[in-house]
């Protein structure tokens, strides 16, 4: 159970809600776990829910209150929520700042100094925990370049300008991804990005990473009443979920390329876990699969402090929290979207 943002998280599994007084009250086999009074929040997210009472889904209903059930692994299932007024204009404004190039470069620049950012440091602590296994001076010129490119994106005034420099970022950055690779360097091994399909097993690993952090991004954009198909970076494509992607850049290195090396290099995986097909795509086995899934849920139980807030929350709650923040900035509650700057 956590609290931020006046939206409160239940993580527990098996959570029933009920409504006390003015009051919700989480029980979990009879037993009470917790008590928050419902005149402060704006949300209640649970995941993994046991249920909730009709008097405390009527009541959210009538005070706008939002009530938004996910699965344990992130779903997103079903929300109750009363008068949908502060949704509509939440997505009006969205759509408005969307179809503004300056107004969304103003966005998609965080978004882009985050991802730099986090690069950067993923980089700097290799060269911390791995000084006799790497090469420090070529990690700690890439850290170099990825400062540099970071006060050009801070001046930059249009998306395509902003996509070349994140392009620039990029390669500095995937050039140096191999050397990040410890163990196992013969079935894993980084020499360019493919995907659709991928063409190795570390490209493998991180598609499915990349896809399963989408997801758990795009259920929390659509949980704060966002559209998650509708970016500011990424533009609108049927069937694509542009914001998702858009907040995801931050998390794609110190979320999902982070995760891929410590299942690489702990070797949790090997040879024997993937299936090559005759056109070269590289697949995960079924059992690979649940591995992969099961090591993905348990890294997001893991606490961190939020840079932002100076709190701690668990990884899986970073995207939601990353949402309510973005939806703050839109409703004009803070100045500036705060990116998730990791170090």
């Amino acid at each position: 159970m956590k609290k931020l943002l006046n939206t409160l998280f239940v993580t527990q599994p098996d959570v029933y809600l009920a409504l006390n007084g003015e009051n919700v009250i989480l029980l979990k086999d009879e037993e009470k776990l917790g008590r928050i009074p419902l005149h402060n929040l704006e949300s209640i997210v649970a995941f993994g829910y046991t249920g909730a009472s009709p008097a405390l889904m009527g009541y959210c209903a009538e005070n706008n209150i939002s009530l938004l059930f996910y699965t344990m692994t992130g779903r997103f299932l079903a929300k109750v929520i009363g008068e949908s007024r502060g949704n509509v204009i939440l997505r009006k404004t969205q759509y408005r700042l969307s179809d503004s190039e300056q107004e969304s470069v103003k966005i998609a620049r965080n978004f882009i100094l985050g991802k730099l950012y986090n690069n950067k440091w993923i980089l700097e602590r290799a060269t911390r925990d791995y000084p006799l296994r790497l090469d420090v001076s070529k990690f700690k010129e890439a850290s170099r370049q990825l400062t540099n490119i970071m006060s050009d994106v801070k001046e930059c005034d249009n998306l395509e300008s902003l996509r070349g420099l994140e392009g620039q970022g990029a390669v500095v950055y995937n050039r140096l991804l191999d050397d990040l690779i410890l163990h196992q360097k013969k079935v894993f091994y980084f020499r360019k990005r493919s995907r659709r399909p991928p063409m190795d097993s570390f490209n493998a690993m991180l598609s499915f990473a990349y896809s399963l952090l989408a997801n758990d991004t795009a259920a929390a954009l659509e949980g704060v009443g966002l559209d998650s198909y509708v970016g500011f970076l990424h533009r609108d494509r049927p069937g694509r979920v542009s914001l998702a992607l858009d907040l995801m850049e931050e998390l794609r290195g110190l979320y999902a390329d982070k995760f891929v090396l410590s299942l690489i290099n702990k070797k949790v995986f090997n040879e024997s876990d993937f299936l090559k097909k005759e056109n070269g795509a590289v697949l995960f086995k079924d059992d690979a699969r649940k591995t992969f899934l099961k090591a993905w849920q348990t890294r997001k139980q893991d606490k961190i402090t939020h840079p932002f807030l100076g709190e701690k929350v668990e990884w899986g709650l970073v995207p939601h929290v990353q949402s309510l923040l973005l939806a703050r900035y839109l409703r004009g509650d803070l100045d500036q979207y705060p990116p998730f700057l990791w170090k």
